[in-house]
C-alpha cells in the first residue's frame, strides 16, 4: 500500500475530483454502484434534494452522455487500481452492454472476468415482457495476476436428495465416488484388488485427490508413501470404501456430505436475498445493497489488510463490510447526509472503537454558508437527529421534525433571522398541531427573541438555535474553532440518538414533485 494513502476516510466530494488526488496503483479492490441509467433519481436519500440538482444534467444527452460521464471516472479508477487489483461495476440491464463496451476499452477486453447476475428480487411484474428481477455486476481485473479466493455456496437440496442417497448408521449422508480412472495401465494400478479387476472395464485404480487430503488430515500421514494396493487397503480399514452387495460389484469411495465445501460460486447469484422492509441492516436508502453481497465480493477479491474503495458509497455498505472483514477502506460520496449516516454506521458497528475521518464535511460557519440551500437544510436536520419533511407543495414551512416528540423544525440559511419568520412559523406549528418548534439560522434579531417571549405567553415554545451551536456539538479534535457569540439556548436539548424509520422518509416521487414545484416557483 502506498505510504501516502490514508484509509478509514470518507470523502464528501465529486468522486472524479477526489479520485484524481489518490495515488496511482494504491487500491486492491474497487466496487461501485453508480446511479442506474434507468433510475435517474436514485441517489435522493433521506430527503436530500441536493442530489436531484447535483446529478440532474447527467442524463441530458441520453445514454452516450451517461457512458461518457462514467468513462471519465473509470479511467481514474483504472489508474488508482493496483496491477493485482479487481474492479466490480454494479449496474442494471438498461446500460450494462454499453458500460461493458466502455470498460473493455478502459480495462482491456482480455481482463474481463465475468458478468455476474444477481437475482435481486423473487418476482416483478413486467408489462408485456418477462419480469425484470436481476442486476448485473461486471467484473474486471487489471492483469492476470489478481486475488481470487475460491468461495463456495451450499448444495441445492434437490442435488443433495438426488445424489447423497446413502446414510451411515450414525446419520451421515454420503454418495459414491469413483476409485478408478479411464484407460488401461501396466503395474499396480492395473492389477486386481480383492475381487475386482479394473482392467476388465478398461480402467485402472486412481483414488481421488480428496482421499489423499482426508487421509493426511485424519492420520497425519501421507497416503502416497504406500504402494497403490496398500493405499486401497488403508482406505478400506478406515471404512471409507463401499462394496456393493452384488457379487463382483465395483468398490466406490464414500464421499460424505458434511465434508464437502459446496459448489464453487458461479456467475448467477440467486442465493443472496435483497433487503426487505424489516431487515435489521436497512437504513432507508432506496437502493441499499445487502451486506451479504458485499461480503462475497470483498472476501473473494481481497485479503485482510487490502484497501477497498467505493466511489459511490451511499449509505456505506461497502465500507462497513470492509471494516468488519479487516480491510482498509475509502468511501466517496457527494451527499453530506451520506457522510453522517456512514459515520454513525461504522461507529455503531464497532461499538465506538472506529470513528471515520470525514474530509469535506462542514466544520465552520464559512463551510455551512457555502452549502446549497437544500444541503444546508439536510445537514441541520441530520445533525439534530431529526427526520425530514416530505416537502410536498404546501409544507407549511416545516423542513423536519425533532426525534421522538416530532416537533417542527424550520431551517434558515441566513443571518439576522427576524420577526416575520417567527410569525409564519407560529402559524405552521399551530396547523401541525404542536406547541413546540425549532428555528435554526446563523443569527437572530432582537425582534426574533422578543417574538419568542411573546409567543410563550400564547402557549408556544419556540427555540432559536444558531448553526454555530450545532457545529460545536459535533466538533472533533483538530476541527477549526467556531466563534459562538451570545448563546440564546442550548443545542444539546435536541441531540438525541439517531433514528431512521422507513415510514418517516419521503418517497422519491414526493421529492421530485417538490423539486419541480421549487423550479416552477423560481422561474
Amino acid at each position: 500500500m502506498a505510504a501516502s494513502l490514508e484509509t478509514g476516510v470518507l470523502y464528501r466530494d465529486d468522486n472524479l475530483e477526489r479520485l484524481a488526488h489518490l495515488p496511482a496503483e494504491s487500491i486492491d479492490l474497487i466496487y461501485l454502484d453508480p446511479p442506474f441509467f434507468s433510475n435517474r433519481f436514485y441517489e435522493v436519500i433521506w430527503g436530500d434534494e441536493a442530489e436531484i440538482r447535483s446529478f440532474d444534467d447527467r442524463w441530458e444527452g441520453g445514454i452516450q452522455h451517461y457512458i461518457e460521464w462514467m468513462r471519465q471516472r473509470a479511467v481514474e479508477m483504472y489508474r488508482v487500481l493496483k496491477s493485482t487489483g479487481s474492479f466490480y461495476l454494479h449496474c442494471d440491464p438498461h446500460a450494462s452492454h454499453y458500460l461493458k463496451v466502455m470498460l473493455d476499452d478502459v480495462f482491456r477486453a482480455a481482463f474481463f472476468r465475468s458478468e455476474i447476475i444477481w437475482k435481486r428480487t423473487s418476482a416483478h411484474s413486467g408489462a408485456k415482457r418477462p419480469g425484470p428481477v436481476h442486476d448485473v455486476l461486471l467484473f474486471y481485473t487489471k492483469s492476470n495476476n489478481y486475488t481470487w479466493n475460491k468461495l463456495f455456496q451450499p448444495y441445492d437440496q434437490t442435488y443433495v436428495d438426488e445424489f447423497y442417497t446413502h446414510v451411515d448408521p450414525d446419520g451421515r449422508r454420503w454418495r459414491r465416488s469413483d476409485l478408478t480412472g479411464p484407460g488401461l495401465r501396466d503395474g499396480p494400478s492395473g492389477q486386481s484388488w480383492r475381487t475386482y479387476d479394473p482392467s476388465k472395464k478398461n480402467r485402472h485404480w486412481q483414488p481421488p485427490s480428496y482421499a489423499y487430503d482426508k487421509y493426511r488430515r485424519v492420520t497425519g500421514e501421507e497416503l502416497g508413501q504406500y504402494e497403490l494396493v496398500e493405499r486401497l487397503g488403508r482406505l478400506e480399514q478406515l471404512g471409507w470404501i463401499h462394496w456393493p452387495q452384488k457379487t463382483g460389484g465395483v468398490p466406490m469411495m464414500k464421499r460424505y456430505l458434511d465434508e464437502q465445501k459446496g459448489v464453487p460460486i458461479q456467475d448467477v447469484w440467486a442465493d443472496i436475498k435483497p433487503l426487505h422492509n424489516l431487515a435489521a441492516e436497512r437504513l432507508g436508502y432506496p437502493t441499499q445493497k445487502p451486506e451479504s453481497l458485499m461480503d462475497r465480493i470483498i472476501s473473494a477479491s481481497s485479503n485482510p489488510g487490502d484497501v477497498v474503495l467505493d466511489p459511490f458509497c451511499g449509505c456505506g455498505t461497502t465500507v462497513a463490510v470492509a471494516e468488519r472483514l479487516g480491510r482498509g477502506w475509502i468511501g466517496i460520496d457527494i451527499s453530506p447526509t451520506a457522510m453522517t449516516i456512514m459515520s454513525r454506521r461504522i461507529a455503531k458497528q464497532t461499538n465506538g472503537m472506529v470513528t471515520p475521518i470525514i474530509v469535506g464535511a462542514p466544520t465552520s460557519i464559512a463551510d455551512l454558508k457555502a452549502l446549497s440551500h437544500y444541503e444546508f437544510q439536510n445537514w441541520v436536520v441530520n445533525a439534530l437527529n431529526g427526520t425530514h419533511s416530505p416537502r410536498k407543495v404546501g409544507d407549511m414551512g416545516i423542513d423536519g421534525f425533532s426525534f421522538f416528540t416530532r416537533d417542527p423544525i424550520q431551517v434558515k440559511q441566513s443571518e439576522s433571522v427576524g420577526r416575520p419568520v417567527l410569525d409564519g412559523f407560529q402559524t405552521a406549528i399551530r396547523r401541525y398541531g404542536s406547541d413546540t418548534g425549532y428555528i435554526v439560522g446563523f443569527s437572530f434579531t432582537r425582534g426574533a427573541h422578543e417574538e419568542v417571549a411573546r409567543a410563550k405567553q400564547d402557549g408556544l415554545n419556540i427555540r432559536l438555535i444558531r448553526a454555530s451551536q450545532i457545529l460545536i456539538g459535533m466538533k472533533r479534535p483538530g476541527d477549526p474553532n467556531v466563534d459562538l457569540g451570545p448563546q440564546p439556548t442550548s443545542v444539546q436539548q435536541l441531540v438525541l440518538p439517531p433514528v431512521r424509520k422507513p415510514e418517516d422518509l419521503p418517497s422519491v416521487d414526493e421529492l421530485i414533485e417538490s423539486e419541480r414545484a421549487r423550479r416552477s416557483a423560481s422561474a
